[in-house]
């Protein structure tokens, strides 16, 4: 390793939490330079030209990027998901790949409740139409006299079950790898996705990958109030088709954390003025608690120095051919 090895940072919260991790690399004789969170690579290349570890933010760590980094290790990626890294590429040139799983399930599951909340309470629109002067009500519906059906029962997909739990809500769970005796353990009915779509009054994504799952057919079988909220990704939800749903009254809101473009690029559908009022957005913030950010930034500073100790890094996740 070299005598002060380099650590590319291109999470956009890294260090901002009470803890100073930032420090705690440097203490331990590292060089930090830090990057967009997007990973363009014309930007990161010349930074990844000497890069021993790279603590990853939400953008794509491709071929491409590791092949501008020849002397790259490690990628300790800062959060759970590993979609966006092509592990493959990372196998084949010897580069570890590690995650922090469970540092932000806490944070994400509080955050889907806001939103069930706030988009089921019209929060965002009686807020706009006080400032306006105007004071007309639309009466909504308890949390806990309500279905909830939630896709995808990892870490987050539980946390937000036993959260509903206090208020009461009947649980439906859709997830082809828990077994049905786990989920009535856990209080939830296991049901086929499509089934659920039709039982539900609030929808929580949280299954993992990028495979879409609220596409034409699921549109098709939802009930005309109900509340679709997304704390996963982008690609669960096809969004023109969504965007056509909501203006046919085919649902009532759609609450989410993420959208396909998150450059500000406002031809997005879902982003269209007519559908103001059928969609609440949040920034991509659902991990950004004070606890998450130092959870996360604690697991990817423990992977670096674990790995720059010559000792193998917690949470490593397996690479393709059980190369580790």
């Amino acid at each position: 390793m070299p005598s002060s090895p380099l650590v590319l940072v291109t999470s956009r919260s890294f260090s901002s939490g009470d803890l100073d991790l930032a420090g705690e690399l440097e203490a331990a004789g590292c060089r930090i330079v830090t990057g967009p969170s997007t990973h363009e690579l014309d930007v990161l290349r010349p930074l990844l030209a000497d890069a021993t570890a790279w603590i990853a933010g939400t953008g794509p760590v491709s071929a491409a990027h590791l092949d501008a980094a020849p002397g790259l290790h490690l990628v300790a990626r800062y959060g759970v998901g590993v979609d966006a890294v092509d592990l493959e590429a990372a196998a084949a040139r010897g580069v570890l790949v590690t995650n922090t799983p469970g540092a932000n399930t806490g944070a994400v599951a509080d955050h889907a409740l806001a939103l069930v909340l706030a988009a089921l309470r019209d929060v965002a629109p009686g807020d706009r139409g006080v400032r306006a002067g105007r004071w007309a009500v639309q009466r909504t519906r308890e949390l806990g006299t309500l279905t909830v059906g939630i896709v995808g029962l990892g870490r987050i997909g539980r946390a937000v079950a036993a959260r509903l739990g206090g208020f009461g809500s009947t649980l439906l769970g859709f997830d082809p790898w828990v077994p049905p005796a786990e989920l009535q353990r856990l209080g939830i009915e296991g049901v086929e996705l499509d089934a659920l779509a039709g039982r539900s009054d609030v929808i929580s994504l949280h299954a993992p990958g990028e495979e879409v799952v609220v596409d034409e057919h699921l549109l098709g079988l939802v009930r005309p109030h109900l509340v679709l909220v997304n704390t996963a990704r982008a690609a669960l939800v096809d969004e023109p088709a969504l965007a056509g749903a909501l203006r046919a009254g085919r649902l009532r809101c759609y609450a989410s954390d993420v959208l396909g473009s998150e450059s500000g690029d406002h031809a997005n559908p879902l982003l269209a003025d007519d559908l103001l009022d059928r969609t609440l957005f949040t920034p991509h913030s659902a991990a950004q608690t004070v606890q998450a950010v130092d959870g996360m930034g604690r697991g990817a500073v423990d992977a670096v120095l674990a790995h720059l100790r010559g000792d193998q890094p917690p949470h490593l996740v397996p690479l393709p051919g059980g190369r580790r």
